[in-house]
This record gives structure tokens, sequence and C-alpha cells, in this order.
């Protein structure tokens, strides 16, 4: 191989690369997102400075369908969210994900810092309840239910279309963030970095509220536990279309700033 034909590889292994260039659309993605009251110590414990807690005490579990990815095929993927603080700016720092396909952790991993793990999330409608399940290394780490689509966000009981799309798509553009950790040949951090993104070109197909409830399970490799559930405030369940574009380093630990 030439110089040109190394740089022009888009990921690891070279014979095989892991994932395509980006960026990466997705179509009929399924959330169901339960926000929950957790511990004001574990919140700040789990962001990284200069991450700072909202004051809300809240946390996101998630469980997405992603049964239409380009690049990286059909994939379930779960974890814990925290809404916080950088430099007064309202984020989204992404805690802990767990997921079932390999391209997706190694791109999300190696690209934008996401802290993915492969484990084995799952999300469906059981009768009269959508429900959300997460294990790893074969036990059951937690179980998210939801009333199945209890009120619609999108239209109103005439059939007239809400605005309420407007509110999923400003949560949904919120910009994300995550800790990038790569250690160099050495073992001693290449890069460490927060990285932040945006979600764009988002369509919003369905929206959906409902009462909900969450149990998260101890796991030494899946601490979703250690972001204790106190009280569950409310489930969102939505589908839409949406594009993963790429990141931008927002603080870089090994340049102080």
């Amino acid at each position: 191989m030439k110089l040109d034909d190394v740089l022009a590889v888009p990921s690891m292994p070279v014979a095989s690369p892991s994932y395509p260039r980006g960026p990466y659309r997705f179509i009929d993605r399924e959330y169901m997102i339960l926000t929950y009251l957790s511990d004001p110590d574990a919140i700040r414990e789990a962001l990284p400075e200069p991450l700072e807690p909202d004051g809300s005490g809240t946390v996101l579990f998630e469980v997405i369908r992603m049964p239409d990815s380009a690049g990286f095929g059909d994939y379930t993927e779960s974890g814990i969210v925290i809404p916080a603080l950088l430099h007064g700016q309202a984020v989204n720092f992404t805690a802990q994900m767990y997921l079932d396909d390999e391209p997706p952790i190694a791109g999300g991993r190696e690209i934008w810092g996401f802290p993915k793990k492969y484990g084995a999330p799952s999300l469906a409608v059981v009768h009269d309840t959508l429900t959300g399940r997460l294990n790893y290394a074969d036990t059951l780490v937690a179980v998210g239910t939801m009333g199945y689509k209890h009120q619609n966000l999108l239209y109103d009981v005439d059939g007239q279309k809400q605005c309420s799309s407007a509110s999923i798509i400003k949560k949904m553009s919120r910009t994300q963030v995550n800790l990038k950790i790569i250690p160099d040949v050495d073992g001693t951090p290449a890069i460490s970095q927060l990285v932040g993104y945006n979600l764009s070109d988002i369509q919003v197909k369905g929206g959906w509220s409902g009462p909900a409830r969450l149990q998260l399970n101890a796991h030494v490799n899946a601490p979703l536990a250690d972001l204790p559930v106190r009280r569950v405030l409310g489930g969102l369940h939505f589908i839409a279309d949406l594009t993963l574009p790429y990141g931008r380093v927002l603080h870089d630990y090994r340049k102080g700033g």
C-alpha cells in the first residue's frame, strides 16, 4: 500500500474497515427515554470536570432501536445520560452505553468517544407496555417500562397536528458531550478530550408520553445502578430520522483546556 492508500482507509482493519466515512444517517430510530431523580452526589461523581450538575438532579435512561443505520446496520443501544452544564451552557453528558453491534461500538469510541461496551439491550411492545431491557454478561441490569402511546404529542384527539414535535427536536438538538480517552502505544493518554456534537436533519415521525417505571440492578461491569433511581418522573417515546455528524473538541485535558 502507498501513503495515499493508507490515508484513504476510513477505519481499521485495513483489509475490511469496521465502518465507512460519515456523516451517518439513521432512519426510523426509536427512542424510549425515562427521566428519573437520582442522588446528587452520584451525579457529581459521574461528571468529569469542567462539566457541572445542572441542578435538576435528573438522569435519563435510554433504550434506542436503530433498524436502519448507514454504515452500522441494525442494532439496539441502551445507556445513561446526565443533563449537565458546560461553562453555563446546557448539555447532555453520555455516561454509559451498551449495544449489540461491533461497527458502532468501534466507530462510536474511535470518532466521538462514546463510552460503548458490548451488551444485550432490547426494546419491544409487550401487550400494553413498551419495555426496554439491558442484559450484560447474562445478567439483567435494567428494566424500563412505559405505558404504550398513552399521550400523543404530535396530534390532538381530533387528529389535528400539534407543535410538540418542535419540543422533541429541541431536546434532540441539544449539544451532546462525551469523554474521549484513547491511550498511546505506551499506555499514556494520546487523546483525553471532551467531545461535543449536535444531531442534525431531524424529522420526528411520532411522539408519545406516558407513565413509566425503572429498575436498575447492581453490576460491576455495567454500573448503571451507581446512579440510583429515587423517583421516575415520566417517559418519552418517539420515532425519528436524523443525521449523526462528526464532532468537535470542547475541552482538551492534555493541553489544560
